[in-house]
């Protein structure tokens, strides 16, 4: 499974806590499953869900969840299309010190493509296609998601909303 690790290189690079914390972030993956047919090759699809926990958290959630809607754009775009469009469900215990501990919850997938190559396996992670935001005229090669995720990635401040 990549997602874990990409999902929690992102963050430490995007959420200040974790940048300066790093061990208060830890992923942990549930209810794990391969989903494949019997089609003549051995590809097939894990599905399950990851719980990233981050502990001690003083800042407001939304500096979480602005790079993890962020991350799912880019990862897991199929989140932002299912009922009911709820991309994950969190949940957060207040400490008596003004920290929180934060638990979000996605369901990701990840396709896995096994091909024989001269006699071997040949596995490949196979990446989502992109949600791709567009508007009538106007011509793009970026999702605006990813836009703004290096924008605040460079310390850039990016204002949203009139």
């Amino acid at each position: 499974m990549r997602k874990p690790d990409a999902l929690k290189q992102w963050l430490v690079t995007q959420v200040e806590h974790l940048r300066d914390h790093p061990e208060t972030l830890s992923l942990f993956t549930d209810g794990g499953r391969v989903v494949c047919r019997a089609t003549g090759t051995l590809s097939f699809e894990q599905r399950y869900k990851l719980n990233l926990v981050v502990q001690d958290f003083a800042g407001d959630l939304n500096a979480i969840f602005v790079p993890l809607l962020a991350w799912i754009s880019l990862e897991q775009p199929d989140l932002f299309d299912r009922a009911p469009s709820e991309p994950f469900t969190f949940e957060s215990e207040i400490l008596d010190s003004g920290a929180q501990d934060v638990s979000i919850d996605l369901e990701l997938t990840e396709l896995v493509r096994v091909e024989v190559v001269d006699g071997a396996w040949s596995i490949t992670d196979v990446p989502d296609c992109p949600r791709v935001d567009t508007f009538p005229g106007v011509e793009t090669t970026v999702t605006l998601w990813h836009a703004a995720a290096e924008d605040v990635g460079t310390g850039d401040t990016v204002a949203v909303g009139g």
